[in-house]
């Protein structure tokens, strides 16, 4: 069953038919207003001072403490953008509280000409803050605006009182004299540049809602755009007419349209904190996330440390009340629940990535303790010791798998091979997850511990049987263990006693073995300290090859390296052992032979036992080398000659015939290296 393709999302305010009747409330006091002029029979001639004194005075009340709210908002938050809309309210309010001074039979008996204009040029001045609050504020643009907040304000007020002493002091000035009875021409063309900068900032405070849909911008937009009808109705200048009236209603409704907006937003919110964050600059909003992730943050860690009421901290700061505080502990305490569990799995991950190749047991657990512990807690590990798994004065005796509970922690056994290896005691109760968190925990680290074992023994299986490059590759690639080879070109390198078999007759078995093994143990290092790999000890001697497995750059120059330090420390271990002999009888000597050439390098032998080894001429030459060199030296090939290039000190031997060679074969004495 195909399903429906998702419709794109729209702010409420620009669903179309919630825009269709958004934009019929606006065209209604439009028409109205038509309809009014256009019959003038409609237009009812209504004067009545007291009700349009008690009127004004109840709006302009109503839109001083709105602005003043907006303006505690601008102030709490240092937004610019605040402050320009607070502007807006109180400079209409201002103007509409003159007019409503001086309205006829209160102050003045017939009333003033500043009655008839107070109120359109508020409306012209409002339109300026209007526009400015609307614009897309930078910080340097914003931070002006806030630093010349305190003149601009003063600036205003000073307006409003010379506007209201020159409308009512008789006399002062012409704005106290009696209104016009004819309607003045340039008045309509004096409201028409309001007009257009409330339509722009309607536009822009718009395009900000598509960006950030929010209800008290969408009460703002439309408290400008009744700001602009309102100036058109104030262009009739029919004064008491029903058309002069509605310009009241409508700078009424669009007060009241945004107190009543700020009212119900209270109501859901409960509090008057962010009544108006939604209007802020982007800046402004950034830094009240930014401040409500730190406050979260805060809220979770109290949470977490077990601190009651933890939202309680915050209320102050924020403005919340009980019933807030309270919603925001639950939020709180899930949250920090939910954060809790991802740190427990992320640990677990840790876990096993830490269960590396190679890594000693030791290290393991306790890189691994390190870690869980900054989820899980006080976590402890205790492996099996003289057949008791004891931590503290805690002993555990496990039936099976199953864990053991004491209090507020949870035992499960580590185990190796279904064999019992350790104990893991973890704290629980703190998220309804942590039995089952635990118990993979226990499962993932004996993994790991089992791991670490396995590795152990094949380290001792592979490593100590055979050279570790040999060993690694197989590690790796088991693949590589397969029967065959590759033609490769390698450095070999091979080494005997001289003088083993008498040292053998005249010796006990025991002294042979422990002969070998000093020499042995002198030699095998020099070797893989240079790259190479020992292939076999036939009896006292060794076969090791360079280049193979692991390819290697100047194979020739490192094997004649190792030769010469095989050679000093043979020598030393001769004369380290020459003082503590009793008898007359000589310690052999190594004589090294070393040649360069192809050879084929794999694993030979059958399917049920193979060993890595090379077999090729080359390997043959330097047995033949060895076999002609003398006790202490080191005899080495043409070809490994050419590839040691300049720095190598050698005696000719001349061309030599070799058993098995049918032609003759260069070979030289290797006395020192550069």
């Amino acid at each position: 069953m195909p399903t429906a393709e998702p419709t794109s999302y729209l702010p409420p305010a620009t669903q179309p038919v919630r825009g269709v009747v958004w934009g019929i409330h606006l065209v209604l006091p439009l028409l109205a207003l038509w309809l009014l002029l256009a019959e003038p029979k409609a237009n009812v001639f209504w004067h009545h001072n007291p009700s349009h004194f008690w009127m004004i005075l109840t709006v302009a009340g109503i839109n001083v403490v709105l602005g003043i709210m907006i303006s505690e908002a601008s102030r709490r938050r240092q937004d610019a953008r605040l402050f320009l809309v607070s502007m807006v309210f109180l400079s209409s309010a201002g103007f509409f509280f003159m007019h409503g001074l001086a309205t006829p039979t209160i102050i003045l008996q017939k009333g003033s000409l500043g009655f008839d204009l107070g109120q359109q040029a508020g409306l012209s001045i409002a339109a300026v803050f209007a526009f400015a609050s609307a614009l897309p504020l930078g910080e340097r643009a914003a931070k002006r605006v806030l630093d010349s907040q305190h003149f601009v304000r003063a600036a205003l007020l000073g307006f409003m009182i010379l506007w209201g002493l020159a409308s009512l002091i008789p006399g002062l000035t012409s704005l106290s004299e009696p209104p016009n009875v004819a309607p003045v021409p340039w008045f309509v063309w004096a409201s028409i540049p309001g007009l257009v900068l409330y339509g722009a900032a309607s536009v822009m405070m718009f395009l900000l809602h598509r960006r950030r849909p929010s209800a008290m911008l969408i009460s703002l937009i439309t408290a400008y755009a009744l700001l602009a009808e309102t100036m058109i109705a104030g262009m009739s200048q029919l004064n008491w007419h029903l058309s002069w009236w509605e310009w009241h209603l409508l700078l009424t409704l669009a007060f009241v349209f945004v107190a009543y907006s700020a009212y119900l937003q209270f109501r859901r919110e409960g509090s008057s904190a962010g009544l108006f964050d939604s209007v802020a600059l982007s800046a402004t909003v950034r830094r009240i996330r930014q401040d409500y992730d730190r406050a979260l943050e805060e809220l979770v860690e109290h949470v977490r440390r077990g601190e009651p009421l933890a939202a309680t901290r915050l209320s102050g700061k924020f403005r919340l009340n009980e019933g807030q505080a309270a919603v925001l502990d639950r939020a709180g305490e899930a949250l920090a629940s939910e954060r809790e569990l991802s740190e427990r799995l992320a640990s677990l991950v840790d876990v096993s990535a830490q269960t590396k190749v190679g890594l000693p047991e030791h290290e393991l657990l306790a890189s691994s303790l390190e870690r869980v512990r900054q989820a899980f807690g006080d976590v402890k590990i205790a492996l099996v010791a003289e057949g008791k798994t004891q931590i503290g004065s805690r002993v555990y005796a496990f039936t099976g798998g199953d864990p053991i509970r004491r209090e507020h922690l949870l035992a499960f056994p580590l185990t190796v091979k279904g064999k019992l290896a350790g104990v893991l005691e973890v704290p629980v109760g703190r998220t309804r997850h942590d039995e089952a968190l635990a118990s993979t925990l226990a499962g993932q680290l004996s993994i790991s511990l089992e791991n670490a074992r396995l590795y152990q023994e094949l380290h001792t299986l592979f490593h100590q049987y055979m050279s570790p490059d040999v060993a690694h590759a197989l590690l790796a690639d088991p693949a590589q263990a397969a029967l065959g080879g590759e033609l490769r070109e390698l450095t070999a390198l091979f080494a005997d006693l001289k003088g083993f078999t008498t040292f053998s007759e005249k010796v006990t078995p025991g002294e042979i073995v422990e002969m070998l093994n000093r020499y042995h143990t002198a030699a095998v290092p020099c070797i893989l300290n240079n790259g190479g790999t020992v292939v076999q000890f036939v009896g006292d001697a060794l076969l090791a090859l360079f280049n193979a497995p692991a390819m290697q750059a100047g194979h020739a120059r490192a094997a004649c390296k190792a030769a010469l330090e095989m050679q000093r420390a043979a020598a030393e271990v001769a004369e380290e052992m020459a003082w503590k002999r009793v008898d007359d009888v000589p310690w052999p000597t190594f004589r090294i032979g070393v040649n360069t050439g192809p050879a084929l390098v794999g694993n030979i032998g059958s399917p049920e036992l193979r060993g890595f080894n090379a077999m090729g001429d080359c390997v043959n030459v330097a047995a033949r080398l060895e076999g002609i060199a003398e006790p202490g030296t080191v005899v080495i090939g043409e070809t490994t000659l050419r590839q040691l290039g300049g720095g190598a000190s050698v005696t000719p031997l001349g061309r030599l015939s070799l058993k098995g060679k049918e032609e003759l074969v260069a070979a030289y004495i290797l006395q020192e290296m550069t």
